[in-house]
């Protein structure tokens, strides 16, 4: 996850992200899309909504390692928790939950104390996370929904993969929304 091609701006930059699963465990997908257009998306032929919704998260933070003011936006309550309470009390009490059971995703968790030391050890600013209302016509939370959903679709098909802007595929119009998903027309 190189932030090498990330967007040169050292300012505030908006992404959004998301998670999408087919089935909860099933094939699922993770995106972040940002405000200029640019993105990610990876499929994982067996995850959950979480999973997604953390990798998506993970993902944003570390392609974009060297923006100084990174704000992620994201419709997920869970994923922002995670991030901003829970994460350390779980390494604190050495991964395991209240009920001394070991704690779910505990790879992604460590993952996400990392990129976020790594900000701090950098001298950058933690990213800030706004939580945002999905499926609710906020356009760079949908465009995050529409990669994510169709990261899952691949994945469906057993299919590992990552893809982005970053390595060259094309940018998003961000001006529009995108496409309807059929989790939209179902009124997901």
């Amino acid at each position: 996850m190189s932030s090498s091609s990330a967007p040169a701006s050292s300012d505030r930059y908006v992404v959004a992200t998301d998670g999408a699963c087919k089935g909860n465990p099933g094939p699922a997908g993770w995106a972040w899309v940002g405000e200029d257009g640019h993105w990610a998306a990876g499929s994982i032929p067996e995850g959950t909504n979480n999973i997604g919704e953390l990798l998506g998260l993970l993902h944003a933070i570390t392609d974009h390692a060297n923006v100084r003011d990174l704000v992620v936006q994201a419709d997920s309550k869970y994923a922002i928790d995670t991030y901003s309470s829970w994460m350390d009390g779980h390494r604190r009490r050495g991964w395991v939950t209240s009920a001394k059971k070991p704690v779910a995703n505990r790879g992604i968790l460590e993952a996400l104390i990392a990129a976020r030391d790594a900000r701090r050890a950098a001298g950058l600013p933690d990213v800030v996370l706004e939580h945002v209302r999905g499926h609710s016509g906020h356009v760079l939370n949908s465009w995050a929904d529409e990669r994510a959903v169709r990261a899952s679709q691949h994945a469906a098909k057993g299919e590992e993969l990552i893809w982005t802007s970053l390595r060259g595929l094309d940018t998003l119009d961000v001006a529009s929304a995108p496409p309807r998903s059929a989790a939209d027309r179902n009124g997901r």
